[in-house]
């Protein structure tokens, strides 16, 4: 039987975000600010902090095409060189690339396939999420 851990979320009005960490071989780790978002297909990360991880843009793993306030867009997917989050550390995480709204509380966006991953259990309530520890 596999046992859980659980993880403050932190609440800004019905808003939950967590802080994950993300990097490569030849740079120092950056702490983001992502949003749990049950409705994204994948998570995304900001043009700005993929290109000082070294990632290509130009020479996207492929692309997709989302919906944003400003209609369908074309965005490229990438593979960040690691990615740690909720205890659980992925290398060459496939994310989307795309500058959320300046002045927003987050850096970033937590999709659907990672929290499904990790076996997450949110609990809106209390401000938790719970992860399955032999993920």
């Amino acid at each position: 039987m596999s046992s859980k851990r659980i993880y403050a979320l932190q609440r800004q009005g019905n808003l939950l975000w967590l802080r994950v960490a993300v990097g490569s071989s030849s740079s120092n780790p950056l702490l983001l600010r992502l949003l749990v978002d049950t409705g994204s297909s994948y998570t995304v990360l900001p043009t700005k902090i993929l290109e000082r991880l070294g990632c290509n843009l130009e020479f996207a793993l492929k692309t997709t095409t989302i919906v944003a306030a400003g209609g369908a867009i074309k965005v490229p997917i990438v593979a960040v060189p690691w990615f740690s989050c909720l205890g659980v550390e992925k290398s060459d995480f496939p994310v989307v690339a795309f500058n959320l709204p300046e002045g927003t509380l987050v850096n970033g966006l937590l999709d659907m396939d990672f929290l499904c991953y990790t076996g997450a259990i949110i609990d809106i309530v209390k401000a938790k999420i719970s992860v399955m520890e032999d993920v």
